[in-house]
């Protein structure tokens, strides 16, 4: 009886240091604004009200884990979905886990990941060039190539921190094998010491025919006063059938206390004929902490189109008229 005593106490601890070695962890963001879209955009008036899911941030539900392999290395895991809380479905083309879903290994000489992954592009736009991080009538993607902001079939490699710097490179498979076709490649490098950030990336996407490609150069950064964070970026683009512009960008946050008020400009200004003429965006924006992790926004963006026709769009929604005011309240968990 003691040996049997003995083996299921031996039992126990193998199994809580087992258990102890890997985490899984369930996270998420509710997300909930209204918004209003006014303003002539080429021949439609667009005039409404509705209900957004994920203004600011979008609404997902997430799980991600870890598993100590020894020696340093790690396997990981992320599976993020989408949803559309305003009508009880998904969001990104209601498609299940189309957020994120990767798997890969972490280790001293950096993490690799195999799956649907957001692009280096845009988390250089959205990290370090966007006041709004992306979110909101003032987001960025407004105006500035994202380049798609998530990539399927996607290979990542994302360096360590090495003397304030840090990277990632990311190629895209094309599908079906064999393809050149949709082939993407996406790389950024960043330099962070505060009170300065800063971030170059690139990204490349062939079109379907492989016949043509699109291709961003983004250089980036942000300095952070105290009272107040500035940022600036420039983007040049060079688009399929010669769709060429080049995007500049300023603009600062101010945090007081529980407020933080957010303000950009973005000057689009097209290069040749078949891009068309410029467009500029303006936008402000506030949001307020009732928690830390609950938090009241409001946000009001304007996009003077000449010769275009670029619509006021916020995290989720891509926005129909070139005026349009989010009001909301936003969740993380």
């Amino acid at each position: 009886m003691k040996k049997l005593h003995f083996a299921l106490a031996v039992a126990g601890a193998l199994t809580g240091a087992a258990h102890a070695q890997s985490a899984i962890e369930i996270y998420g963001v509710a997300d909930m604004g209204l918004v209003r879209e006014t303003g002539d955009v080429g021949s439609s008036d667009a005039v409404g009200n509705k209900m957004v899911s994920g203004a600011q941030s979008g609404t997902r539900l997430g799980f991600k884990g870890t598993e100590d392999l020894g020696n340093g290395i790690k396997a990981l895991f992320v599976l993020e979905t989408g949803i559309a809380a305003d009508k009880g479905g998904f969001n990104q083309g209601n498609v299940a886990f189309a957020r994120q879903s990767f798997v890969g290994m972490q280790g001293e000489a950096g993490t690799l990941t195999l799956g649907r992954q957001y692009t280096p592009y845009f988390l250089t736009l959205s990290g370090i060039a966007d006041p709004f991080a992306a979110g909101m009538a003032g987001a960025a993607q407004n105006l500035m190539s994202s380049t798609g902001i998530r990539m399927n079939n996607t290979i990542k490699y994302a360096s360590p921190l090495i003397n304030n710097f840090s990277g990632e490179v990311a190629y895209g498979f094309s599908e079906p094998s064999g393809s050149e076709s949709t082939r993407q490649i996406s790389a950024n490098i960043n330099y962070k010491m505060q009170p300065l950030n800063v971030g170059l990336a690139y990204h490349r996407t062939n079109n379907a025919a492989n016949s043509d490609k699109s291709e961003s150069i983004l250089l980036a950064a942000n300095w952070d006063f105290g009272v107040a964070k500035v940022f600036a970026a420039f983007a040049n683009n060079e688009g399929l059938t010669n769709l060429d512009s080049r995007d500049f960008l300023i603009g600062a946050t101010v945090p007081f206390g529980a407020h933080t008020f957010i303000a950009s400009y973005i000057n689009k200004d097209g290069r040749n004929a078949a891009s068309g003429a410029s467009a500029e965006q303006w936008a402000l924006g506030y949001t307020y902490k009732l928690s830390k992790r609950t938090n009241l926004y409001a946000a009001y963006g304007y996009i003077n189109n000449d010769g275009t026709t670029y619509t006021v769009g916020n995290n989720s929604e891509l926005g129909s008229g070139n005026k349009a005011l989010n009001l909301g309240v936003r969740h993380l968990f």
